[in-house]
């Protein structure tokens, strides 16, 4: 036998061993996730994205959102994440079912994304982090044409050549951002072009917030009400003659 052989063999045998322990393992483990019903309703939690919705992820991808944002809510042990807002509980594997490709993310120079979308999202870095901001269309639409219109501390740069100025004609375009919000001069208007009107649905669409049968919400309940002071003892009946 050659004494090249066992070389090989060992070669051959850590390449096997790590294709299973890093591929195989894991696509048998998490690869045949399905959407989560609700029995007693016959829901799907989760929904196939529509078009718009993953079409605004590839703008997301090709504008290098990625970079600054993550989508991924740690548990609560590791971070928090939670008592931010950014999410009621930690991201799972299921949550990523119909992502092609998957955006966790690794940095964050700006808030986590995975539930922007969800009514009860909020950034601690607005006026009154004690509330939740409303976020439509046209929230979004501020946030990427002049972030800090919206958010005072924000430093993401403004994504302005996803909108183009237009001359009014006749009434004013339903989607146009509000003139008392932008610097325009009079007689034109800002729209969004088709790039920006297809984001904005995919950030209205990040809404991680159902429960799911893996997880349970972690976010942190509130303090509980000081316990009453204890009652005092009563009074001693009086001996009976």
């Amino acid at each position: 036998m050659s004494r090249s052989t066992p070389l090989i063999a060992g070669i051959f045998g850590s390449l096997a061993l790590s294709v299973g322990a890093m591929v195989l393992i894991p696509h048998w483990q998490i690869g045949r996730l399905q959407a989560q019903v609700d029995r007693d309703e016959g829901k799907i939690t989760d929904i196939y994205p529509v078009d718009d919705v993953k079409f605004g992820a590839q703008v997301y991808a090709s504008e290098g959102c990625i970079h600054c944002h993550s989508q991924q809510v740690r548990d609560i042990q590791y971070g928090e994440d939670q008592l931010r807002g950014w999410g009621v509980r930690r991201t799972v594997a299921r949550d990523y079912i119909y992502d092609a490709p998957a955006f966790p993310g690794s940095m964050r120079y700006g808030p986590d994304l995975a539930n922007v979308g969800a009514k009860t999202w909020r950034n601690e870095a607005e006026n009154d982090s004690r509330k939740p901001a409303k976020r439509d269309a046209v929230w979004h639409y501020l946030h990427l044409y002049q972030p800090t219109t919206v958010i005072y501390e924000s430093n993401m740069p403004p994504y302005r050549y996803l909108f183009e100025k237009r001359k009014i004609s006749g009434q004013p375009s339903h989607d146009a951002l509000p003139a008392d919000k932008v610097s325009v001069e009079e007689g034109y208007e800002i729209v969004p072009k088709p790039e920006a009107r297809k984001l904005a649905a995919y950030l209205l669409s990040l809404d991680r917030s159902h429960a799911l049968k893996e997880v349970k919400s972690e976010a942190a309940a509130p303090p509980a009400s000081p316990a009453a002071p204890p009652a005092a003892p009563a009074a001693a009946a009086a001996p009976t003659k």
